[in-house]
């Protein structure tokens, strides 16, 4: 067993690359710039203490370390694991009715409920029956918006976002393993002559957790639980394994949502509102900027996962070493590392034919117009509208009846009918 196990530590030290290491540093990065100032917003508005809001961060920080770097050595694949952020949003609009007890007991539930829709292959299920192209779809509507979002961090700091941009696309052509953190580091070096970095003033303080013993409201679970199951499920887990799937991994959903969502659920009584798969900030790990190899890119769900236990244990140091960096940098650092993971979804999105890819269009379209309906993203129906294009498209015509006349017969061929769907434009 000894030796079983130092064999396995040697595979893992031989695949080390150091774009996979950066990559998941990046991946951590993007989180904790951007998207975690949506869950800060969401502990304002529960009217959280310091130290409960330091207990939430340490939840959602060692949830999403210890489920990366357990998953990714133990699949070989690199599982990024990140927070709800559509689920910290609606938080921010449906807390401040309730005491924080029934929002953990709402939080408690909600990831119960997706670890059993998750061990018993449900969800799995469900998503096999959605067409791969609309997946696809899903996940470039998803990721399109932070490519397009360079064209702003541009427009408003020509020389951060600039800096960024160029020394990728010369990186791209001269040494592309290394052109993402060759990014970074220009990035980082011209915030330093700039002087763009904002001021930190938090000392090394170590974080742990403060438990709150979850009570049960019927109106918070309807409110709270029921709203945040549903976007983490389908705005989250549906898009992060059908980004596995687009690399060409073969993702065990039962294992992967299950053991998620249990996490998820042990770590409620702490504040954590929800863990699941990620696919924004994964698509960073996961995609060909990480390694070419991709029998080799676990190793960013293991840097990524470390960065996220590092924050969790010196959260509020770490986090505000993170938020110095200049907004504008970390937006083009994303843009450029998710160029590659756009371009394959598009790719996926468009093969097919003209029912998948109408379907496609649909949920791409949908997903891109971030509309938000009774608290649910944009992400879910797309999903949604796009497997209703699919099934309506694919519903049995009515057959025409014989025409008869006086003196003539005519009939019409079912076969031979035109293509509903084949007009001007449409091919």
């Amino acid at each position: 067993m000894e030796e079983r196990r130092m064999s396995g530590l040697r595979s893992v030290l031989e695949d080390v690359s150091a774009s996979a290491l950066v990559a998941g540093v990046i991946s951590a990065l993007v989180n904790y710039s951007g998207p975690f100032l949506i869950v800060l917003e969401a502990t304002r508005a529960a009217g959280l203490n310091e130290a409960q809001t330091a207990s939430w961060v340490w939840a959602v920080s060692i949830g999403n370390g210890v489920c990366s770097i357990v998953l990714s050595l133990f699949t070989r694949m690199p599982i990024i694991v990140a927070w709800s952020t559509p689920g910290a949003a609606l938080l921010i609009a449906s807390l401040g009715g309730f005491s924080f007890s029934d929002a953990v007991g709402a939080f408690l539930v909600a990831s119960i409920a997706a670890a059993v829709v998750g061990y018993t292959g449900w969800f799995g299920r469900l998503l096999d029956r959605v067409p791969t192209p609309v997946l696809q779809a899903l996940l470039a509507g998803i990721l399109l918006p932070f490519v397009i979002s360079a064209g702003s961090a541009f427009q408003a700091a020509p020389v951060l976002a600039g800096s960024v941009i160029v020394t990728y696309f010369v990186g791209k052509r001269y040494f592309d393993r290394y052109a993402v953190l060759a990014a970074l580091i220009a990035g980082v070096a011209a915030a330093a002559v700039t002087g763009a970095f904002k001021t930190m003033s938090v000392g090394l303080t170590i974080t742990g957790p403060l438990f709150t013993m979850p009570t049960f409201s019927v109106i918070a679970l309807i409110s709270i639980g029921l709203p945040l199951f549903i976007v983490t499920m389908a705005s989250q887990n549906a898009p992060g394994l059908a980004l596995l799937r687009s690399e060409g991994y073969v993702p065990n959903d039962r294992l992967l949502v299950g053991s998620i969502s249990t996490v998820s659920a042990l770590l409620a009584p702490a504040g954590n509102h929800g863990i699941n798969i990620a696919a924004i900030t994964a698509a960073i790990a996961v995609g060909p900027e990480s390694h070419r190899d991709r029998n080799r890119r676990y190793i960013a769900g293991l840097s990524a996962g470390t960065a996220y236990v590092l924050v969790g244990i010196f959260g509020s140091f770490l986090v505000a070493g993170f938020q110095s960096i200049p907004s504008e940098t970390i937006t083009t650092l994303a843009a450029v590392a998710l160029l590659a993971s756009t371009l394959t979804a598009l790719k996926g999105a468009t093969g097919g034919d003209t029912r998948t890819g109408v379907s496609a269009l649909t949920t791409l379209a949908v997903t891109m117009s971030g509309i938000v309906l009774v608290s649910v993203g944009s992400a879910f129906w797309g999903l949604l509208a796009g497997s209703a294009v699919y099934a309506i498209l694919g519903l049995p015509t009515m057959k025409r009846h014989p025409v008869h006349t006086a003196n003539t017969r005519c009939t019409v061929d079912p076969d031979t009918r035109p293509d509903p769907l084949a007009g001007e434009g449409i091919h």
